[in-house]
């Protein structure tokens, strides 16, 4: 089986800029740079040939290149497990980006997404022993980049382990 979902891999310098705000919250699981990415649609198990499917659907999505940044912080979770993450803005793009892949994939059989699609990017997985947040989300209230570009999507697959999940580039697909 493959665990697959579809994301943005931000470049380089927004990536470092995430990873130096990184600290200041007890026992959160921080993101690796090899993690950080902006998830466009959550797919799940399938197996081989439905991931060859899923690939080809991806692939057939067309969008013009758009641009966004870096917007603040905010957490979300319940009963103990959460997340930090990074906004975004503007979201109308990544929402119509998501809008297509979603129905690009349910004519290979996979189900639409049925929670609200807020574009961010996690930097920090929160369990029941994370200490508060407050302070964090406080001070990088104003976290901000330049825009950078989208321009090309990727098909991840997960991998589950004790050290939490493992991303890999499945394929990668350019926007017009």
């Amino acid at each position: 089986m493959h665990r697959l979902f579809v994301a943005i891999r931000p470049p380089r310098e927004i990536r470092d800029h995430l990873l130096a705000i990184m600290g200041g919250v007890q026992n959160a699981r921080w993101q690796s740079d090899d993690q950080l990415h902006l998830t466009l649609r959550f797919i799940g198990e399938v197996d081989r040939h439905q991931a060859r499917d899923v690939a080809a659907a991806v692939a057939s999505v067309r969008q013009n290149l758009f641009q966004i940044a870096l917007c603040g912080v905010g957490s979300f979770g319940r009963q103990g497990k959460g997340a930090l993450w990074a906004g975004v803005t503007p979201h109308d793009d990544l929402k119509a980006l998501h809008k297509k892949i979603d129905q690009s994939l349910m004519r290979v059989g996979i189900a639409p997404e049925t929670r609200a699609y807020h574009p961010h990017i996690t930097i920090a997985r929160l369990s029941r022993s994370a200490g508060p947040v407050v302070g964090f989300l406080e001070r990088w209230s104003g976290l901000s980049s330049l825009p950078f570009d989208v321009d090309t999507i990727c098909l991840y697959e997960s991998r589950l382990g004790s050290e939490g999940a493992s991303y890999n580039v499945a394929e990668r697909y350019q926007l017009a």
